[in-house]
């Protein structure tokens, strides 16, 4: 018989405002503020009724939020600027590995060939 998953090891695709306030261990109303201020965080999910729906990517944005924010000191707007520079460090890092999957696939085809 197969062993059952606890709550805690099952991730969610979605979470709820209460849920992540209690993950980043700040108010809600702190994460309706952020969610303004920083760009990052301007495009979540939402339901029918309207509440937030956040993501696992998300979260880690608000915990980097609140690290940057609390534990180093950044103004709101220095913290913007490190998020969406790390953003494209990110999305930079995201286009070499697609790049060096496709020499990779054609080495293997090259590999078989021979």
């Amino acid at each position: 018989m197969p062993k059952l998953k606890s709550e805690s090891d099952i991730k969610k695709m979605f979470y709820k405002m209460g849920e992540v306030s209690a993950i980043i261990g700040v108010p809600p109303s702190m994460l309706r503020f952020w969610e303004k201020e920083f760009d990052c965080l301007k495009d979540l999910h939402k339901n029918r009724k309207g509440d937030r729906l956040y993501t696992e990517q998300n979260i880690e944005d608000l915990k980097t939020i609140h690290f940057i924010v609390k534990e180093k000191g950044y103004t709101l707007q220095g913290a913007n600027e490190y998020m969406l520079g790390n953003r494209k460090v990110s999305d930079k890092n995201s286009e070499m590995l697609k790049s060096l999957d496709k020499v990779k696939a054609f080495l293997l085809e090259l590999k078989q060939n021979l």
